[in-house]
């Protein structure tokens, strides 16, 4: 792939294949991402989310013991984050009651973080009495969505974003900033990116460790990826996706986002999730059907395919029902 050339229009040439022929991508005006170097190792974080947003739109609740045993079997896999609960209400999200019992009962795994999404100031106090390692914040961009999903308005969520920043470092533990609805709001429509990214430069000068924007109701396509990206380049702050694959895109989006350097992409075993504030928002892109589209490019993650697959086909046996997920029905290949 040719780099960019500041003031001067580029193209950038992709070696995928479309048919026979390559792929090549013409961007204007450039300002597009800086292009991996050729043979440079590409290595990605991936952050499982099942346990926590994988579970919190299913209409079935499983007990705390059944969710433990969730976040121990993908613990196994050699992912390098799970997401385990969320601190929040369970009279509003009641998928996600018991979530100290969850956290007392996961084993901890070297090498493998266990972390919790917090909304609030009082959800982190929660977190703070638990072995979890990083709080991951998070706040819709949009003023709607973000009342009814938090009942908070945007510039409130942004003050207690860096007050759960600084209390997470003071207490030794990493905090991350997830910005929710970054693509598009079920309430307000379409989303401007000025307005992401003007948010995004607040939220990282909180001193947050990581900073993650969220196709929440999977309307994302990579045009937009590659743009949003290419603002937040200048945050000096790793960059992660969370995505989801509610019209088709969100795999598209995985490889856009690798294209443009990010750190971490949150998804969700057997492609489970969704969001139950926000209309037709179904599942994340599934784990492994990531992993497997990840090493078929060349990237490496750390995960153990073959063991994924078995929690895959775990977590499927325990809700009783097909999944979104297409490895485990389709196979490996070859």
């Amino acid at each position: 792939m040719s780099a960019c050339h500041a003031g001067l229009d580029c193209v950038q040439t992709s070696e995928w294949a479309v048919g026979w022929r390559p792929l090549v991508v013409k961007r204007v005006s450039c300002g597009c991402p800086p292009a991996r170097n050729q043979g440079e190792p590409v290595t990605v974080r991936i952050c499982e989310v099942g346990p926590r947003d994988g579970l919190q739109n299913e209409p079935d609740h499983l007990s705390p013991r059944v969710r433990a045993e969730f976040v121990d079997r993908l613990s196994a896999t050699g992912l390098a984050s799970v997401e385990v609960v969320s601190f929040v209400n369970p009279a509003r999200v009641p998928q996600m009651s018991g979530a100290e019992e969850v956290c007392a009962a996961v084993r901890p795994v070297d090498g493998v973080d266990h972390v919790a999404l917090v909304l609030n100031e009082r959800g982190y106090t929660r977190l703070a009495a638990t072995r979890c390692v990083e709080a991951r914040m998070a706040f819709c961009v949009t003023e709607t969505f973000n009342q009814r999903n938090q009942g908070r308005a945007v510039e409130r969520s942004l003050v207690e974003a860096a007050a759960i920043v600084a209390a997470a470092h003071a207490d030794g533990r990493r905090a991350s900033i997830t910005l929710a609805a970054s693509f598009g709001c079920p309430f307000e429509g379409a989303v401007d990116p000025g307005r992401v990214l003007a948010i995004a430069e607040r939220a990282a000068a909180t001193g947050a460790d990581e900073l993650i924007f969220a196709d929440t109701i999977g309307v994302g396509v990579p045009r937009q990826v590659t743009r949003l990206l290419t603002g937040a380049a200048g945050l000096g702050i790793p960059i992660g996706l969370h995505l989801h694959n509610t019209r088709n895109t969100g795999y598209a989006n995985a490889i856009a986002g690798l294209e443009a350097g990010v750190s971490v992409l949150d998804s969700s075993v057997a492609g489970i999730g969704g969001c139950p504030f926000a209309p037709n928002a179904t599942g994340n892109i599934a784990t492994e059907d990531l992993v497997y589209l990840l090493e078929g490019q060349g990237v490496s993650t750390g995960v153990d395919l073959d063991a994924l697959l078995s929690v895959s086909a775990w977590i499927t046996e325990v809700l009783g029902r097909q999944l979104p997920g297409q490895l485990l029905h389709a196979g490996r290949f070859p």
